[in-house]
């Protein structure tokens, strides 16, 4: 997104909006770092300035900023399989009780990968990345049906991955 965008943005979209943790505000200029980020993680901050109208001092700070308040991360993404975990799979979870216990307890495994609360079938649906069919048996059957207030869980194994993308910019 060049400097004339960021400044010419629509009159009906915020050029400001909190953070998802109820952080300050995020302005458009932030939001612009954020896509370029997105776009390429390694982009250089003089390059991003330039896009954003910005000296590559003022986006580094800004950047830090962000990575400070939680509103971003800035990681290596890789695909499980070439890193040695032969098997995906996304386990929905019903509770019984407190939601989010379990949700916290789950997240605290390192196996578990995404844990999100959600209304319909499940009460969580829970993404697990394991080394084999063995490893994941293990997790699903001693550890996250262990924890206090699991009910019941089906497993959706991972055939495939088609798309994985984190591309979604920002609104």
């Amino acid at each position: 997104m060049h400097s004339e965008a960021v400044a010419s943005r629509s009159a009906d979209q915020k050029d400001s909006r909190e953070s998802r943790n109820g952080g300050p505000p995020l302005d458009a200029v932030s939001l612009a770092i954020i896509e370029q980020l997105q776009e390429d993680g390694r982009r250089p901050y003089a390059a991003i300035g330039k896009a954003v109208g910005l000296s590559e001092a003022a986006v580094r700070q800004r950047v830090q900023k962000l990575l400070d308040q939680g509103v971003m991360q800035i990681v290596a993404v890789t695909d499980p399989l070439t890193v040695g975990f032969r098997r995906q799979a996304m386990v929905g979870v019903n509770v019984e009780g407190d939601v989010e216990s379990v949700a916290e307890a789950l997240s605290a495994m390192s196996e578990c990968e995404y844990v999100v609360m959600t209304a319909g079938s499940f009460d969580l649906m829970v993404e697990v990345v394991c080394e084999d069919d063995d490893h994941l048996l293990e997790v699903i059957n001693r550890r996250i049906r262990a924890v206090p207030g699991v009910r019941s869980t089906e497993s959706f194994v991972y055939l495939k991955l088609k798309k994985q993308t984190y591309m979604w910019g920002t609104r």
